[in-house]
């Protein structure tokens, strides 16, 4: 119903703008034939305005604020150019207001080019913090999907050690949410629990949270969108994302890796050490087994088969550490 109505209301405004030129027309005088197309030159014009109104009305204000201020630095500029050197240079001859013309015209559409393409890196946040007093810089830090989901980082904030304000990217939220209703359970069950971590990190008092709303259209990639904030922001990124952490760094993001703290805060083991452990299962190689610490750091026992199930007591031979974390190697302390 509200589809046809808006039918009917520009179809009677191109018909008005119609009759309005057919009575202009003839009210100046002339043939028939004047009239007439005074009328069609009038629909016509009501038919570019309903034109213009349907196009202008999907273009975002951001995009056509970014275009007339363009347009105006443009026609700025021509004025500059033309009162300062032209003026002087051509003393107005003939060809004098030619020129100008083009000049105007070829800023002004440089400008509104100019304008509307970079509109989108436009925020009038900044336009205001311009005109204002300096605010202390925020020691921002920009949380990634994949570290919310995780976890680690609600029991970090918890802490105390994690200091300034968290930066939540409403992009973000909406891939949590996407995740969260995939008919794949798995992603399902990930994705309710980055929302989960969310609300948890939320309710506690001495963590600040912020949900942030800047977005970059033209950008596609999740990863990229979040090192371009982190940019902006001046903020640091946080992530256990290993590739997204190597691409910030190389533009110049600082990054916080959950995984590197964690691996940073596990208990150091030297060689020679003698440490218990129970055998849980067979290793890759003849007669080894596998074994565990508290913290997940996973231990390889040679000739430790016929032990599994069994509490043994391991010398440490050597420690290697990897990007997925850290192995320990070691044989039996004693054969009993």
């Amino acid at each position: 119903m509200k589809k046809l109505s808006q039918k009917i209301w520009k179809i009677g405004f191109v018909g008005l703008t119609s009759v309005l030129g057919y009575l202009g027309a003839k009210k100046l005088g002339g043939p028939l034939y004047t009239s007439i197309l005074g009328g069609f030159t009038g629909g016509f014009l009501g038919f570019l305005i309903i034109l213009g109104e349907n196009y202008l009305g999907r273009i975002p204000l951001q995009v056509i604020a970014g275009g007339l201020l363009g347009l105006g630095m443009g026609l700025v500029l021509a004025n500059l150019l033309v009162y300062s050197l032209l003026d002087i240079v051509l003393q107005k001859s003939a060809i004098t207001p030619y020129v100008y013309f083009i000049i105007h015209l070829g800023f002004g559409y440089l400008g509104l080019v100019l304008g509307w393409k970079k509109s989108y890196n436009l925020d009038f946040r900044d336009i205001k913090s311009f005109f204002s007093a300096p605010s202390p810089t925020k020691n921002y830090k920009v949380l990634d999907t994949s570290v919310i989901i995780d976890g680690r980082i609600a029991d970090i904030s918890e802490t105390g050690f994690l200091e300034g304000v968290l930066i939540i990217p409403q992009f973000v939220l909406k891939e949590l949410q996407h995740i969260a209703d995939s008919p794949d359970p798995i992603k399902r069950n990930r994705g309710r629990r980055g929302l989960e971590i969310l609300h948890k990190i939320q309710k506690r008092i001495d963590t600040q949270v912020e949900i942030h709303d800047r977005d970059f259209p033209k950008i596609k990639e999740i990863d990229a969108k979040l090192i371009e904030l982190a940019k902006i922001l001046q903020a640091k990124l946080i992530t256990n994302d290993f590739n997204l952490s190597k691409v910030a760094e190389l533009q110049g993001v600082s990054i916080l890796n959950v995984n590197e703290l964690a691996n940073a805060l596990k208990p150091v083991v030297l060689p020679g050490e003698v440490i218990e452990v129970v055998v849980l299962k067979e290793g890759k190689e003849f007669g080894q087994g596998i074994a565990y610490l508290d913290d997940g750091t996973m231990i390889v026992i040679d000739n430790a088969k016929k032990f599994i199930g069994k509490t043994v007591s391991v010398s440490v031979t050597s420690v290697l550490q990897t990007t997925a974390g850290r192995m320990i190697f070691g044989q039996l302390a004693n054969k009993s």
